[in-house]
């Protein structure tokens, strides 16, 4: 049997953002009020509809970076392959990384043992509670943890092309140096940022990521719809 966890956050309006980006607009823009008078239909079968204004930047909310968010002769998120946004993975408990604490290689050596999963080419993705400790307060955009330069090396040294962490940023909010950013850019790789319900993936070995993006030209990264595929 398949089990499948969502791990999007739900686009809400002014919802918390990255502390450098705007929060989203999300706005009725025609209501099933609104349409009633727009003739549509028949007499006695009369159609209505409703539409929403979405004025969001492309990193808002669950979402993925494209190779051209920090490297302006990197791909755009139109350019890049389907087949990148999906793929086997494995999700770890660093759930004892504190608010604004920095997820070295032995905390990912150490999680990597207990997952019971080595990474060969996995998607990684990193469960540190930060989500259900403070969402929708907005200090969670000032609380996350981040990988280190040396952490994001060991994610790329053994083939993992994306990882993914719950909050804004792979990088704690205090560091402007942006490491792991920078890691990604300079090694090729990419990743996925706030993910919900990642809790649920801890201890459940390897499964199937999905997270794929709008197809947006020059797109610096989109939201996505994110889910994991479990076999049980």
């Amino acid at each position: 049997m398949q089990r499948i966890v969502d791990l999007t956050l739900e686009i809400t309006d002014n919802m918390p953002a990255h502390k450098l980006f705007q929060s989203p607009v999300v706005l009725p823009a025609l209501t099933h009020e609104k349409t009633k008078d727009f003739g549509l239909g028949v007499p006695e079968d009369r159609m209505t509809f409703a539409t929403n204004y979405l004025g969001m930047l492309d990193h808002v909310g669950t979402h993925v970076d494209a190779f051209y968010h920090v490297n302006p002769r990197g791909d755009s998120v139109d350019e890049m392959p389907l087949e990148l946004f999906f793929g086997k993975a494995v999700c770890f408990d660093l759930t004892h990384i504190p608010d604004l604490g920095r997820i070295d290689v032995g905390d990912l050596e150490a999680a990597e043992e207990k997952s019971g999963v080595r990474v060969d080419g996995h998607i990684v993705l990193l469960n540190t509670g930060l989500h259900r400790r403070y969402y929708p307060d907005r200090k969670i955009v000032w609380s996350n943890p981040g990988l280190t330069a040396e952490a994001t090396h060991w994610l790329a040294d053994r083939g993992s092309k994306a990882h993914g962490v719950e909050g804004p940023s792979t990088d704690v909010p205090s560091d402007d140096l942006f490491p792991s950013h920078r890691v990604c850019r300079d090694r090729g790789i990419f990743h996925y940022e706030w993910l919900v319900n990642l809790e649920e993936l801890v201890g459940k070995g390897e499964f199937t990521f999905y997270g794929v993006p709008l197809k947006i030209e020059g797109g610096s990264g989109s939201p996505v719809r994110a889910f994991a595929v479990l076999e049980e």
